[in-house]
């Protein structure tokens, strides 16, 4: 696994981070039109980089989210994205 790769995972995962604490915080603030701007934006910055991710490496999901764009099914292909050494 390359840098590049390391670099965008742990990036992505950043953001869902973001994304899962400002919906907790939603869950008993859900008028807070500040957190809800910064969740909508973390969950589309997170949305576009989960695409360049795909393009780049392969499926982050095993099912449903990613269809197979080549001529095999890669998700198989090594590693999987919880299998990342940082």
């Amino acid at each position: 696994m390359d840098a590049n790769q390391v670099a965008l995972i742990k990036k992505i995962m950043e953001l869902d981070f973001a994304c899962i604490d400002l919906n907790l915080y939603l869950d008993t603030h859900p008028e807070d039109q500040k957190a809800l701007k910064d969740y909508n934006y973390y969950s589309q910055q997170s949305k576009s980089l989960k695409v360049q991710y795909e393009q780049l490496y392969g499926p982050l999901m095993s099912f449903g989210e990613t269809p197979s764009q080549c001529n095999r099914f890669r998700w198989v292909d090594d590693p999987w994205p919880w299998e990342i050494q940082y």
